[in-house]
C-alpha cells in the first residue's frame, strides 16, 4: 500500500490555481507520493497534472459530484484519462436515495455509468460514511450496494472512521469488502468527554498496527490519509499521519 493525503483535509487551502500549488507543495513536504483529488476549486486537469507532475505527486482517486458523474460520464472519463487516475469515486449517496422509498433507483440510475468507467479500463468507487450502515428493508445500505454493484461496477473506499462511528466490526467489513477496497481512507477516532472526535492516525483509539495487516490481504493499494475536522492546522495533522504511519513501515 502507498501513503497518500485525501485533499480534503485541507479543502480551505484548495480554491484557486495559486493555492492549489503551493498546498500541493505543501503535501509533497511532508512525504506523500500520491494524492486523492476532493473539494478543489476550478482548475483545468492538465495544469493540475502538470503541478503534479513537477511534485512528483500521483492523482490516485478523486470525488467527482454524482450529477457530473452520471450526466457527464464521457467528459469525466477523459478528464482522468489527463490526470492519469484510474479510480473515479463520489464523496456520498445523494440523500435522496437514502430512504426506502428511492434506494431501489440508485443502482439504475448509476450502473450505467459505472459500466462506462469500467469499460475504459477504470474503476468508479464508491465512499461511504456511517449512514451506509442502517437497515433499510431489513438490510444494511452497504450490504444492499455490494448486492446491487459487481466488484467490476462498484470498488468501495473503505473509511476506518465512518466504520467505527457505524458500531461496526473494522475486521469484519474489511474481510467483507476485501476484493472492492483499492482505496481506503485512513482516520482515526478520539474522544472529548461523551464526544467522538477524528484525529491524526494511531493519535486516537482504533488499533491501526493492526488495521493495516488487515488491510495487506485485501486488493488495496493506494492509503489515503483523511481528516475531515482538525484541531489546529490541517497540514500538522497531515503530517503526523504521516510520521504515525512511517512508524509502522508505510511510505
Amino acid at each position: 500500500m502507498i501513503l497518500g493525503a485525501q485533499l480534503y483535509t485541507v479543502r480551505a487551502f484548495l480554491q484557486n490555481e495559486t493555492d492549489i500549488r503551493r498546498t500541493l507543495a505543501k503535501i509533497a513536504e511532508i512525504g506523500y507520493a500520491t494524492i486523492q483529488v476532493s473539494a478543489m476549486g476550478k482548475i483545468a486537469p492538465e495544469t493540475l497534472k502538470a503541478i503534479c507532475d513537477e511534485l512528483s505527486l500521483k492523482i490516485v482517486l478523486t470525488h467527482v459530484s454524482p450529477e457530473r458523474l452520471v450526466n457527464e460520464t464521457d467528459q469525466v472519463i477523459e478528464e482522468h484519462r489527463i490526470l492519469g487516475c484510474d479510480y473515479i469515486g463520489i464523496g456520498s449517496m445523494p440523500e435522496k436515495y437514502r430512504s426506502d422509498d428511492w434506494y431501489e433507483h440508485f443502482a439504475t440510475d448509476f450502473r450505467p455509468a459505472a459500466n462506462r468507467i469500467a469499460d475504459a479500463g477504470m474503476q468508479f468507487m464508491y465512499h461511504h460514511h456511517n449512514f451506509e450502515f442502517i437497515k433499510i428493508g431489513g438490510k444494511r445500505l452497504i450490504e444492499r450496494l455490494i448486492e446491487d454493484f459487481s466488484p467490476r461496477e462498484m470498488g468501495v473506499t473503505l473509511d476506518t472512521y465512518w466504520i467505527q462511528a457505524a458500531g461496526a466490526d473494522i475486521y469484519e467489513w474489511i474481510d467483507r469488502l476485501r476484493d472492492r477496497i483499492h482505496c481506503v481512507h485512513l482516520k482515526d477516532m478520539a474522544v472529548r468527554g461523551m464526544e467522538p472526535i477524528m484525529a491524526p492516525v494511531m493519535e486516537g483509539n482504533m488499533n491501526f498496527a493492526a488495521i493495516m495487516k488487515a488491510l495487506e490481504k485485501t486488493a488495496t493499494k493506494y492509503a489515503l490519509v483523511e481528516q475531515d475536522i482538525c484541531e489546529g492546522s490541517p497540514f500538522d495533522c497531515l503530517r503526523a499521519s504521516y510520521n504515525n504511519l512511517v512508524s509502522l513501515g508505510y511510505r
